[in-house]
């Protein structure tokens, strides 16, 4: 066999290789870009939910202030938390990559959680306000979303999950460091979250 049909078939061998590699690597360079944006996507379904909540605090203040005067401090620690909230879910929606937003973003969550708390076991104090039909209605909308957001959460978490361990498998490992593929973050419930009392009107 003459050496140039030798050389042919290496070269071929070779060029062979190297294009069985690269589809291999856009083959996983692809799976994980659909992993991080169905992270993106889950995201997307809990901030709908948050935004429902945070649009209905002001109603719920609202209509607590008409009969809890005394009670300002509550009711400011509310409006401040869903600010707070409301920026760092801004932020994180902003920039999804970016784990320091996501801790942002459950801390303010917490925050509030546990401000609404608060204003829950104030609000037992004054029997007209709960005895209201607004105010049962908004309690019942609030209810019913932050189950909402549980269910988001977990859903999200469950992609973060997912794509996480895709990312960190061999040997995806290899493609997803080299084209910048980072760790998401989970949506984790800080304690004061957890620890938020629930008041049943």
């Amino acid at each position: 066999m003459p050496i140039a049909a030798i050389l042919l078939v290496v070269l071929l061998v070779i060029v062979g290789a190297l294009v069985i590699a690269a589809l291999w690597g856009v083959g996983i360079y692809n799976g994980l870009v659909g992993l991080r944006n169905a992270c993106k996507n889950a995201f997307a379904q809990v901030d709908v939910q948050l935004k429902r909540r945070y649009d209905l605090i002001p109603n719920l203040v609202e209509t607590a202030k008409g009969y809890m005067a005394h009670e300002s401090g509550t009711l400011t620690a509310v409006i401040e938390a869903r600010a707070k909230a409301t920026q760092a879910n801004v932020r994180f929606a902003g920039n999804p990559n970016d784990p320091a937003a996501m801790r942002d973003l459950s801390q303010a969550e917490a925050g509030l959680s546990g401000a609404l708390g608060k204003l829950m076991v104030v609000s037992e104090q004054y029997p007209q306000l709960k005895a209201d039909a607004n105010m049962r209605a908004l309690m019942e909308e609030l209810t019913s979303t932050e189950n909402r957001i549980a269910f988001a959460r977990q859903a999200f978490n469950d992609a973060v999950l997912f794509y996480n361990n895709a990312r960190e498998t061999f040997p995806q490992v290899f493609v997803a460091n080299a084209f910048g593929f980072a760790a998401a973050e989970f949506f984790k419930a800080e304690e004061a979250e957890k620890a938020a009392p629930t008041v049943k009107f």
